[in-house]
């Protein structure tokens, strides 16, 4: 599927994927609004039934650890499409460049401080000026250098996990639970509270984002670019073969990881068994991120793929904003900013909010995007990217198309 009009040089295949990685991760950072528990090393006491841990079994077998880096391949790819925007626009590329990964790290730490610790953007701003400098690496000495990522983070957490595990050092579960109970009351508190306690949390936070997810993401970013200048996704039916390696391959390699990493992870928790899970899904996941984007994009090739292609490319065309919006919204239902809902919704629950929540983008960035050329981040960082002010009204004729 491509793009016509204005928009000539989107892949409608990039959005649509895009924005299923987009719900793919609010399924996983919803349960870290809804509780304080969520990356404790410990469970929620309250939620504690059958449901409640098959919920948590579930997102983390399906979701954790596999949509940010199947987004983190999206955005590598995209790099490359920025590159021929700079060539296109006869305008050099670092200083465009540059300016884009800037403006993206201001959002991250905003975003950081003011709605969700979690968040992922401060590290791609950083990560992308990586990407930048490694940009004239032939292609296979990127994909080296993303397996050695993997392979390197892999061994060093299952080290670490079976260390622990040798050691016979536990975690304090007293103690945990009592840091996340203060955590969870602060997050219930007044507006100034929860700021104090996101911007407390930031610290320890980006260490583990920079310790887990950072290698694996920088893997994938260099494995979307080594994509984006083979073309890949702009004629998917031409690569049908391979997709459908990907598919096979990273399903028989991923599915046993992830089911494996859960099982670690939720039973076994503060013995280092579950770190060597951890290490056990990093080193699976890409298979399996690989794979589900494999079916996506066959899926979008069919039928009524197509149908659910075009709802979710508009999502994934502004995933920015929508990521933004979605952050904005939890903050709203589980912290002081709102209802204070933290601690009181179960998982289940937290992932049929998160469902309802994306269902109602999906129109909404339709509706959007027939009216405006960009979502409102987009065209923040846009004019950002560009240095002047790009046109906000969508031109009529300029529909992308599939």
């Amino acid at each position: 599927m491509r793009a016509v009009g204005l928009d000539a040089d989107r892949i409608a295949d990039v959005d649509a994927l895009r924005g299923a990685a987009l719900f793919g991760i609010l399924l996983v950072n919803v349960n870290a609004f809804a509780s304080a528990f969520y990356g404790a090393g410990v469970g929620d006491p309250t939620y504690d039934g059958l449901v409640d841990h098959a919920a948590r079994a579930l997102v983390a077998v399906l979701f954790e650890m596999k949509f940010y880096l199947l987004f983190s391949f999206l955005f590598g790819y995209s790099v490359t499409l920025q590159m021929a925007a700079a060539e296109r626009a006869g305008e050099p590329l670092l200083g465009r460049m540059l300016r884009r990964q800037a403006g993206l790290l201001v959002i991250g730490l905003a975003h950081g401080a003011l709605l969700f610790y979690g968040d992922i953007l401060t590290i791609y701003a950083l990560l992308g000026l990586v990407l930048l400098a490694l940009r004239h690496r032939t292609d296979s000495a990127a994909l080296r250098l993303a397996a050695w990522l993997i392979g390197v983070s892999a061994a060093v957490w299952l080290g670490l996990g079976l260390l622990q595990w040798v050691s016979g050092e536990r975690l304090n579960r007293a103690t945990a639970i009592a840091q996340a109970l203060t955590a969870q009351e602060a997050y219930r508190a007044e507006p100034w509270r929860v700021v104090v306690q996101r911007v407390s949390e930031l610290p320890s936070v980006w260490a583990t984002l920079l310790a887990i997810q950072a290698p694996c993401a920088m893997a994938m970013f260099l494995v979307g670019f080594v994509a984006g200048r083979r073309e890949l996704l702009r004629n998917v039916p031409a690569h049908r073969p391979l997709f459908r390696r990907l598919l096979w391959v990273g399903g028989l390699v991923g599915v046993p990881g992830a089911l494996l990493y859960a099982w670690l992870s939720q039973r076994l928790v503060g013995s280092g068994w579950d770190v060597v899970g951890l290490g056990v899904c990093v080193l699976t996941a890409p298979l399996l991120s690989a794979a589900y984007g494999s079916a996506l994009l066959l899926g979008f090739h069919t039928r009524k793929g197509r149908v659910l292609a075009g709802w979710l490319a508009p999502a994934g065309r502004m995933a920015l904003s929508n990521y933004l919006a979605q952050s904005l919204v939890c903050a709203l239902l589980f912290t002081g900013y709102g209802f204070g809902l933290i601690g009181r919704v179960s998982p289940l629950a937290a992932g049929g909010l998160a469902a309802l929540l994306f269902a109602l983008q999906l129109p909404l960035s339709r509706w959007w995007l027939r009216r405006f050329a960009y979502g409102p981040a987009e065209w923040l960082l846009r004019a950002l990217t560009i240095a002047r002010w790009p046109r906000w009204w969508r031109v009529e004729g300029t529909e992308a198309v599939g």
